[in-house]
């Protein structure tokens, strides 16, 4: 006994030193040769056995000469050899944003304070204006049906009010004639649309994400910006950006189109430009484009840019009218939705080089370009149509599953329906929850891991709500028609699943590739150091970095342990922390100690080649992920008065969130190469075998309830929506019945029950509601109230037919 705990000290004494904290650590000393003197009661107890370990250790992590010849330097040098050398483009890639809440998740040891010192955005009143007034002015003009079936493309009216009321220049600086509104408020505007009009939202969030206006407001020359912007802003230039291509789509880097650099002719004169060759596919807006942004890669073998020694400057970015001779805009693409998508061609299109979006100067620098700014319409775009299904599912899924009976009860009741409603409500909240925390960290600039998270687990929640709305909603979903309020978002779900990364490389790559190197505190640092010419100067970098990197690891291991046997209890948490969110926060604690640990064992056994191991990286990318989610659902909770339904919305989200990392941790840990190690970590995290369970059957049947109810967090999530109260309308038709029903309170299920037994008799339900009337279990004013509805309840079941299809 007395050994082990020796050997804990020494494991105590050797994390404090190597991480730095000399005070604690020195403290620590005196506390530990006290405990083996006055423990001594054997000469044995003060072997040489437990001494000179320590003794050794101490010396090699604290004597530098030392430690770099017997530690650092031959880790340096294997490392060196295994790692594979950063390419200009992974190194722009990595360096490319900021980091936000996920670099804290990643550390092991989150900074509550800091959280606490978060608060979520809020719209200015002129944003908050446009989304009551503009916004929803644009949602009365959408049909979707008609956009779908009839138009195949927005009704003119709606085009002219977006390029009217400057839809188009959102992000555009009002000295450009924009209207510079904040990522929160872009996003609000784009759910409203989406809630109305999928075709629409994706036509007015192109040219506020990734494209031509977004490129030239950070990196453009103020002549271009005059040139572009206000046209841009006004809509009479209308953008796209070709960027996918045939053999390039995830791999934007791989883009095999070129920009030779020569002298041409261009405006009568001969300048230095490019000759372009590129052929471009599913570029949104390309076939009513009058501009075109445009990626390749610039060759200059002349050396006519002025560094006659570089002849391959990498991916670019240029600006070109779409009338330019030699550029083509082919045929429409058909996605699924008519959004306006099709391809873009050019064979040897000749440009002056000061189209390059910057200047000539920032040849080469469009990689970094293009991954901040998809970093934004991740974080922007794409969450914001999945939040906005993720919501009108709720409302409307809840409000049919009320009205649908089947065996004399509301299919809501049935507690298999309970099983997929309460799924789709606790989706329905941790969308808007993920959303305003993510919006609220693109205030800091562009985290490109933050936005990767956002853009794959909103697509795969709104994938998952649609699947469970279509089950409930059941043959009323399939038939295709004007009545049909799901076949829109089931059919656009692909579209936003596979855009802007596909979601299976974001996941098994991006999350966690991207999150190891710009989240770990030392990693990216490392590798720079491993980089560098010097190699003295190298190793002297290294040995800094390692050397705490050591630190940082039995610093986590340790926290592990600690967290694991007390279930992160007594951890730190928020000061405004209260009863309900405590233990969420300490259990969070524990999963990043663990996310960490985990992470650096990956690291360190795997080395370059983690990142060939999708399995195992995508399942630390879930758990990073999970963490995140967790934290915006929790602060998001905070932000409102309490309510028995908010907390049981936030319970099963955050209970399903939580559980999703542990069971990604069970599940890495089974396959991980060095099993038992992997094992041992597990073990010291979750020692009683799990830190969350599934949520279980009573808040299941609670929040399947709470679906059908009017209750706050439907309330509050249908502020962010456009709701239609229009019995023509398919939405519509659903809400109005449904409030109808409301309005009737408790009359409808008396009038039901007294139908069922046999109280009361007729042939129609007029009959069947006087007689109800006449036996004083209905009042007769009710008459006409129970007609009507039940009139709209069997117009609402019913599906659309057609004279021929």
């Amino acid at each position: 006994m007395m050994l082990l705990l020796s050997l804990l000290a020494i494991w105590v004494l050797v994390a404090l030193l190597t991480y730095r904290q000399v005070a604690l650590a020195a403290a620590s000393s005196i506390v530990i040769i006290a405990w083996l003197v006055l423990g001594a009661v054997t000469p044995a107890m003060l072997s040489p056995w437990l001494v000179v370990p320590l003794a050794l250790v101490l010396v090699v992590l604290n004597v530098g000469s030392v430690r770099r010849a017997i530690l650092t330097k031959p880790v340096f040098a294997m490392l060196k050899k295994s790692m594979p050398p950063i390419s200009a483009t992974e190194r722009d890639a990595l360096e490319a944003g900021t980091t936000w809440w996920e670099k804290e998740l990643f550390s092991g040891r989150p900074d509550w304070n800091e959280f606490a010192q978060i608060s979520l955005p809020q719209l200015t009143a002129e944003e908050q204006s446009f989304i009551d007034n503009e916004v929803s002015e644009l949602c009365s003009l959408l049909d979707e049906w008609k956009i779908q079936n009839d138009l195949k493309d927005l009704p003119p009216e709606a085009w002219q009010y977006l390029k009217d009321k400057n839809f188009f220049g959102l992000i555009i600086p009002k000295e450009y004639g924009g209207r510079d509104f904040s990522p929160y408020a872009q996003s609000r505007i784009m759910s409203k649309i989406a809630s109305r009009s999928g075709t629409a939202a994706v036509t007015a969030m192109v040219p506020n994400s990734l494209g031509p206006g977004e490129l030239l407001v950070k990196y453009g020359t103020e002549e271009q910006r005059q040139r572009w912007l206000p046209g841009l802003a006004n809509g009479t230039e209308i953008p796209c950006f070709g960027l996918t291509g045939p053999e390039a789509g995830s791999d934007a880097g791989s883009i095999p189109d070129t920009g030779i650099v020569c002298k041409g002719m261009h405006d009568g004169h001969e300048v230095i430009g490019l000759k372009l060759t590129f052929s471009k596919r599913w570029i949104t807006l390309a076939p009513v484009a009058t501009v075109v942004g445009l990626a390749f890669k610039v060759y200059d073998p002349e050396g006519l840019l002025g560094d006659p020694n570089k002849k391959e400057y990498g991916i670019t970015c240029a600006l070109i009218p779409a009338n330019h001779p030699g550029v083509e805009i082919g045929k429409r693409h058909n996605p699924g939705s008519p959004f306006m998508n099709g391809p873009i061609f050019g064979t040897d299109v000749f440009i002056p080089a000061d189209w390059i979006i910057g200047g000539a100067a920032m040849a080469g620098k469009g990689w970094r370009m293009l991954i901040e700014c998809l970093g934004a319409g991740r974080g922007v775009s794409l969450p914001a149509l999945s939040t906005a299904s993720g919501e009108m599912n709720y409302r409307m899924v809840g409000a049919y599953a009320r009205i649908r009976r089947q065996f004399n009860m509301e299919v809501g009741k049935f507690e298999g329906v309970q099983e997929a409603s309460a799924d789709i409500a606790a989706s329905g909240y941790a969308l808007e929850a993920m959303r305003q925390f993510v919006t609220k960290g693109l205030e800091t600039g562009a985290p490109a891991v933050m936005t990767a998270m956002a853009k794959y687990h909103a697509t795969e929640m709104m994938r998952k709500s649609v699947e469970h709305s279509m089950d409930i909603v059941g043959g009323r979903a399939i038939q295709k028609g004007p009545r049909n309020f799901l076949v829109a978002s089931y059919h656009s779900v692909p579209v936003a699943i596979t855009v802007e990364g596909a979601n299976i490389l974001t996941r098994s790559l991006m999350i966690f590739g991207q999150g190891a190197m710009r989240c770990h505190p030392f990693l990216f640092e490392e590798m720079l150091a491993m980089q560098l010419e010097d190699g003295n100067e190298g190793l002297k970098k290294f040995d800094k970095l390692f050397t705490s990197h050591l630190g940082h690891i039995c610093n986590n291991m340790l926290r592990t342990k600690l967290l694991g046997f007390l279930g992160g209890r007594m951890s730190s948490v928020p000061a405004n922390a209260d009863d309900f969110s405590k233990r969420w926060y300490q259990r969070i604690n524990l999963l990043s100690a663990a996310l960490a640990s985990m992470s650096d064992i990956a690291l360190g056994v795997l080395g370059g080649n983690l990142k060939r191991r999708e399995l195992l990286s995508a399942r630390l990318g879930d758990v990073h992920s999970q963490l995140f989610i967790a934290s915006s659902i929790l602060k998001f909770h905070s932000a409102h008065a309490r309510t028995r339904a908010e907390d049981a919305h936030a319970e099963y989200a955050l209970t399903r969130s939580l559980f999703i990392a542990q069971e990604a941790l069970r599940d890495f840990s089974d396959n991980f190469p060095l099993k038992w190690l992997a094992k041992i970590v597990r073990f010291i995290a979750m020692p009683y075998g799990k830190i969350v369970n599934k949520p279980n059957d009573n808040l299941i049947r609670e929040l399947g309830d709470l679906i059908m109810e009017e209750n706050p967090v439907r309330l509050m999530l249908g502020q962010y929506l456009y709701v239609s109260h229009d019995p023509q309308d398919a939405m519509g038709r659903v809400e109005s019945t449904y409030q109808l029903l409301l309005s009737l309170g408790p009359v409808w299920h008396a009038f039901l029950k007294a139908k069922n037994s046999g109280k009361i008799s007729g042939a129609t339900t007029e009959a069947l509601a006087k007689d109800a009337a006449e036996k004083n279990i209905i009042q007769p004013h009710d008459v006409a109230r129970v007609v009507e509805y039940d009139a709209r309840r069997f117009d609402c079941l019913l599906t659309d037919a057609f004279d021929k299809l």
